[in-house]
């Protein structure tokens, strides 16, 4: 079993990347497996620890995205979102830090439920609605001391973090996933 990170000798610069831009020599098999799977992350780490999962809220706060998520939103600078922080446990162990971004005009009419879901997966939520539509993901390589991470889920090593807009009734939100390094992927058997 390895973690699911990269040699460290390679460049973090955390700036997003579309999907095609990354080659079989960046991503092996089981990694590139992992990162772009487009069902639903919070299920296939429930079957991967046998049921010992957990959502960890760290923070949910109204805030002004940072620059790159509004990019990736098509936001107005001044504007604000729901900016949701938790971890994803497995077995005890912080495995996925999750960043979502819920803009305002997102969080209206039918959609309004979702500036309250507690400690439920968002991610169990979202693929529970039919009209879930994904976009292509982003990846990029995360640093040990990115400030994305909070401090007390920094590991020692970088570590690949994917993320995608999602549109719920056409309406946009985007998802960050870091995979952190207690992750770890089994090479033949592809469970974590």
């Amino acid at each position: 079993m390895y973690a699911l990170g990269f040699d460290s000798g390679q460049p973090t610069d955390r700036r997003w990347r579309h999907c095609r831009y990354w080659s079989a020599a960046d991503l092996p098999a089981s990694v590139r497996e992992w990162l772009l799977d487009e069902g639903s992350l919070t299920a296939r780490l429930v079957a991967a620890s046998s049921g010992e999962f957990a959502v960890r809220v760290i923070d949910q706060s109204w805030q002004r995205p940072l620059p790159d998520e509004r990019r990736a939103l098509g936001l107005r600078e001044a504007g604000h979102a729901l900016v949701r922080e938790v971890a994803l446990i497995c077995h005890g162990a912080p495995w996925v830090f999750a960043r979502s971004v819920l803009p305002a005009a997102t969080l209206t009419g039918e959609l309004r439920h979702l500036r309250r879901f507690g400690s439920r997966s968002l991610g169990a939520l979202l693929f529970a609605e039919p009209r879930l539509r994904r976009e292509a993901f982003e990846l990029a390589r995360i640093g040990p001391a990115d400030p994305l991470i909070p401090a007390s889920l920094r590991g020692a090593a970088p570590a690949w973090g994917r993320r995608s807009v999602l549109r719920l009734q056409g309406k946009p939100l985007l998802i960050q996933e870091i995979f952190l390094p207690a992750c770890r992927i089994g090479e033949n058997t592809g469970a974590v």
